[in-house]
């Protein structure tokens, strides 16, 4: 039964991955957003009352206010992922910021830079 569940729950997290970035890609209107924005993960409480989005936000005038921006659409976004998924419940959402991309496109660069010394 566990293994169900947990099955059920990554298939939830995809979709609602895969929503997300098209919603606030497309649908969202907000001046304060600014950037390249990616949604990397979607961890959904088991009783879908509540979701963390982790997002990647790249080449922004702000990383701070582009979140905050986020923060502040939850609502609009939620109700646009309610519309989208047929679930029961559409859980609360809430933001975070995921700096993995930059962390790896920082040893990336690191690790190109040695090589350039090494030849």
């Amino acid at each position: 039964m566990q293994k169900r569940n947990s099955n059920r729950m990554e298939k939830v997290n995809e979709e609602f991955k895969r929503e997300l970035s098209v919603i606030i890609d497309r649908d969202l209107k907000n001046p304060n957003i600014t950037g390249m924005i990616s949604v990397t993960k979607v961890k959904t409480a088991s009783d879908l009352k509540s979701a963390k989005v982790y997002v990647s936000i790249l080449n922004s005038k702000s990383k701070k206010n582009t979140l905050q921006g986020l923060k502040n659409a939850s609502g609009f976004i939620r109700s646009e992922l309610a519309k989208r998924v047929n679930l029961r419940y559409t859980p609360e959402l809430v933001f975070e910021l995921d700096e993995s991309i930059e962390y790896g496109a920082k040893i990336d660069s690191i690790i190109e830079k040695l090589n350039k010394k090494e030849k």
